[in-house]
């Protein structure tokens, strides 16, 4: 096995980072840590539309006696808190690290969405609960009143939205806070959907049954959201990647023996790492072998990258040629 220690007459493999590891053990991380600018702008402006509108839903929720608009209003006060934390987290994620935590702050994002999704969970079964009340025993509304709040509300989540997709296929933590304002969306339409059937119809049994259906559709999102968090936390393999196509991509190197000892975890939105032993018995081969394993490993999205050779192989064990 080499050690981590260069000898003298061994050239330094360079990576996106210009690091100079020793070739037994090499790191390439050429990612950007923490959210861009812009997703940073989309959250303030999706923060101060949230936190105004918040106000006038309670307002006119508890004017219009509508427990559809009181628990829209009540996903918005989430989606504050949602976005609050979003924002904070996207700012001091960019911390830089230090000599204890060597990843900085990235896992706060991780913890946010977490976070989110929990919350996201409890505010729906409180919805659930006190919709069940008002099926057993409906209450007056002011249909007028809270189709006019709900449309507003419609309007201010569809921009909130727009401003939060673009990341949020790229950050657990804006697709938390993304979730949010999905799901008040959702409350919104269905809202609407109660009131109309109350000033035409006069069912005030579909005010608690819009709540349900929205928040049924909420729950799923956000199980989703918890369980991916939960399992980045566990450092599972993430679910786009194949462990044993990592594996089948080492192992085919030219001069690797074996594969072992491997894992592959996602640290953060943004990054993924891996890690493993290989069996290369020509010690000659070792700095081709680790060129051509961060080439390998760059193909699944895998930046991170730690390798450590191991020179002595096994009696029957042929290198791949």
């Amino acid at each position: 096995m080499t050690s981590g220690a260069a000898k003298a007459d061994c050239a330094p493999l360079a990576n996106g980072l210009g690091h100079t590891p020793a070739p037994a053990h090499t790191h390439a991380d050429g990612t950007t840590h923490g959210p861009h600018g812009a997703g940073t702008r989309a959250l303030t402006w999706a923060l101060a539309l949230t936190l105004g509108f918040f106000f006038a839903e309670v307002i006119g929720g508890w004017i219009a006696n509508s427990l559809a608009l009181l628990a829209d209003a009540g996903h918005m006060l989430t989606d504050v808190g949602a976005l609050a934390l979003s924002l904070f987290v996207a700012w001091f994620s960019r911390q830089p690290s230090t000599a204890r935590k060597t990843f900085g702050y990235l896992r706060w994002e991780i913890l946010a969405a977490f976070i989110n999704g929990a919350l996201l969970l409890v505010v729906s079964a409180g919805i659930v609960w006190e919709a069940i009340g008002r099926l057993r025993h409906p209450e007056p509304l002011q249909s007028g009143l809270m189709l006019v709040v709900a449309a507003g509300g419609l309007i201010v989540n569809i921009v909130v939205a727009r401003l939060l997709h673009g990341g949020a296929s790229n950050s657990l933590n804006v697709r938390g806070a993304y979730l949010h304002v999905l799901s008040d969306l959702l409350g919104s339409v269905a809202a609407i959907v109660a009131g109309l059937a109350v000033r035409y119809k006069g069912w005030t049994i579909a005010d608690p049954v819009a709540s349900i259906v929205m928040t049924l559709l909420i729950v799923r999102g956000a199980w989703s959201l918890v369980r991916e968090s939960v399992d980045v936390l566990l450092e599972a393999v993430p679910p786009h990647i194949s462990l044993d196509a990592v594996r089948t991509a080492i192992g085919i190197v030219p001069g690797v023996c074996s594969v072992h000892d491997l894992h592959v975890w996602t640290v953060a939105s943004d990054m993924v790492a891996m890690s493993a032993h290989v069996v290369v018995p020509d010690r000659a081969q070792h700095q081709d072998v680790l060129q051509a394993v961060n080439v390998a490993m760059a193909r699944f999205g895998i930046h991170h990258v730690t390798v450590q050779i191991e020179g002595t192989a096994l009696a029957d064990c042929v290198p791949h040629r």
